[in-house]
């Protein structure tokens, strides 16, 4: 694989002062990733780290691709805290804004994977995540609204202050250019069920204009199931696009003027599926930066997210712009 300092390499180094082409904003931590697959824990010797959290990985995915990117989140002030805003720097993701929280650990996060769709997740976030504490009054909200693309997730609002620091973010954005919000749905950080999440998942949906989940999530933010019916449900719900993660059905996607594009996933020997979902959302996010249609954006999300599925790790298996072309022209992963 080639190295991180290829991240940015087609394109110049902007002006500090320009403005990003993705800020992300929510959870980070460790990922521990057994290096023996299809065995328990319980019987894992050792162990791969790397940094994890969907909106660090979709920021890293998405820099891979030559795209300024930043994420707004923060770590514990301990060794672990170190070592992830040192793989930010180093995979080509501004760290400023991932600051530390002295009274809090760094998030840890185990899995076991058993190819090719069983992979379950430990997360040790107790007692409670530094990312979650996010303060309202501690945000550069004007970079916020000056970046191409804003990117939060469901996983922000599961908790105070962290859940009023994100609204603040989409509100002072108000939909002045493409707000992404990852449905992102983890039950286990939400005691009291999708009925709780609804009403914060309609008031973020309601300052979005791009709306991405799988069917678990989309059920969730919309009550509804069937693809299609929650596509609509989240264009109505406020967005200009939906995307609809379908599994092994591929991806639909519906946009406000009534295109329609669904495209079949890519055939993968599945390694980790658990960053494919973070490589596609980085791909999703250059494509919308390059003003592609919609359907050569699904395809070559889709491909960044094959990639990944037939990785190990998530963050530094993030693919090059020449690695996804290679697999749309039917090459090799």
């Amino acid at each position: 694989m080639t190295g991180p300092s290829e991240a940015r390499q087609p394109y110049d180094e902007p002006h500090p002062t320009d403005p990003y082409d993705l800020i992300t904003m929510g959870r980070i931590g460790v990922d521990l990733y057994p290096l023996r697959t299809g065995v328990p824990l319980s019987d894992v010797e050792t162990f791969g780290k790397f940094l994890g959290g969907s909106p660090s990985n979709v920021a890293v995915a998405a820099a891979r691709l030559g795209r300024r990117t930043a994420v707004v989140t923060r770590t514990g002030q301990d060794p672990f805290g170190t070592y992830l805003r040192r793989e930010l720097r180093e995979l080509g993701v501004d760290d400023r804004w991932a600051t530390p929280v002295p009274e809090l650990p760094t998030p840890v996060t185990f899995c076991e994977i058993f190819p090719p769709d069983d992979f379950p997740l430990y997360f040790y976030r107790q007692p409670k995540a530094p990312d979650l504490a996010l303060r309202a009054e501690e945000l550069d909200l004007d970079a916020i609204r000056r970046a191409r693309i804003f990117w939060m997730t469901g996983t922000g609002l599961c908790e105070e202050p962290s859940r009023t620091a994100t609204l603040t973010a989409l509100a002072h954005r108000a939909k002045a250019a493409t707000t992404v919000f990852d449905l992102d749905w983890r039950p286990m950080f939400w005691a009291d069920g999708p009925e709780a999440a609804r009403p914060y998942y309609a008031e973020a949906l309601a300052h979005a204009t791009v709306a991405v989940g799988n069917l678990d999530e989309c059920e969730v933010a919309t009550g509804l199931r069937e693809p299609e019916a929650a596509a609509r449900a989240l264009l109505a719900a406020g967005v200009d696009l939906a995307v609809v993660k379908q599994g092994p059905k591929g991806v639909l996607a519906l946009d406000r003027s009534g295109a329609r594009v669904e495209v079949p996933p890519v055939p993968v020997e599945v390694v980790n599926g658990l960053g494919a979902g973070d490589a596609f959302g980085g791909a999703l996010c250059h494509g919308l930066l390059a003003g592609w249609p919609p359907e050569r954006t699904m395809r070559y999300a889709n491909a960044a997210g094959a990639i990944v599925a037939g990785r190990l790790a998530c963050s530094p298996a993030m693919p090059y712009a020449h690695e996804v072309e290679a697999v749309l022209e039917g090459g090799a992963r």
